[in-house]
């Protein structure tokens, strides 16, 4: 998996696992996680912006658009479980 990092609002920066990425409606989703192991946590993540070569991405929290994506995800990866 390939590892990639985040600087926070607050200007930490975390490293996350992209496990998959899809593009449904001209949007992008990440799904990511804080390790490789089975019981990872995992986030999914959109790209609200775009700069040359920088990408903004922001946690899904919209009920409706989460349950949306969380059903392509799975489809995506068959052998992966993705609790709420």
């Amino acid at each position: 998996m390939e590892k990639i990092k985040f600087i926070t609002d607050d200007n930490k920066e975390v490293e996350f696992y992209v496990v998959e990425q899809t593009e449904i409606n001209e949007n992008k989703y990440l799904l990511v996680a804080d390790s490789e192991e089975e019981e990872a946590e995992a986030l999914i993540l959109k790209a609200v912006e775009e700069e040359e070569k920088e990408t903004t991405y922001e946690i899904v929290d919209d009920d409706k658009e989460l349950d949306i994506i969380t059903k392509v995800f799975v489809e995506l990866l068959e052998d992966v479980e993705i609790e709420r």
